[in-house]
């Protein structure tokens, strides 16, 4: 029998799951919900609930959106509806907004390719957006995914795809480190990189 009672345990456990968690912090994240209040507790629990049951991904670009429903952002009228600017995650989204530097569309893919961990083609929505690129008035692609191998390998794949859709594609360029994730780049950084994109 361990010495924490079982639901912290079990608490302690689920925390570990995120990304970057590890089991010590893990271990504080449980030690801190033990201390709050009922009301925040009830809070934390329900906010988790909502996340579960009412947020999905938008059904056209895949970054998050209530269920059933467009995204923010393919809702907002006046964006570009001829650029459309492909990302890993729903993370690079928002880095990518806070720079004020571009107006188009969004295709979230969900991750990089990655075989070793189990991730092909058929678990980066690369169908989707090649359907969106052929269904007229997508004049540009932009792949900003990251820099690392994986998102380069998940660029160029995505290239090759999009070759026969006479879109024109662009790869964002300067500014961003080699081996970076968008999603932690600085807002002038990621404007940088987007003014100088260059054709792949």
């Amino acid at each position: 029998m361990g010495l924490l009672p079982p639901p912290v345990e079990r608490l302690a456990e689920e925390f570990a799951r995120f990304p970057g968690i590890g089991s010590k912090t893990a271990q504080r994240l449980a030690f801190h919900a033990v201390r709050l209040s009922a009301a925040h507790g009830l809070a934390l629990s329900g906010a988790v609930a909502d996340v579960v049951h009412e947020v999905a991904s938008c059904p056209r670009c895949f970054f998050l959106s209530l269920r059933g429903e467009l995204c923010a952002i393919c809702g907002q009228p006046g964006r570009d509806q001829a650029l459309i600017c492909v990302v890993e995650d729903p993370g690079d989204v928002l880095a990518i907004e806070r720079s004020g530097e571009y107006r188009g569309l969004y295709h979230v893919l969900g991750s990089a390719l990655s075989p070793l961990d189990g991730v092909g083609p058929g678990e980066i929505h690369a169908d989707e957006l090649l359907h969106r690129a052929q269904e007229g008035g997508v004049q540009e692609v932009i792949l900003a995914t990251d820099s690392d191998i994986e998102g380069e390998a998940t660029a160029s794949y995505l290239h090759n795809r999009l070759e026969s859709s006479g879109v024109r594609v662009t790869r964002l360029a300067h500014g961003l480190p080699v081996g970076g994730e968008l999603a932690y780049a600085d807002e002038r950084t990621v404007a940088r990189a987007f003014s100088g994109r260059q054709q792949f």
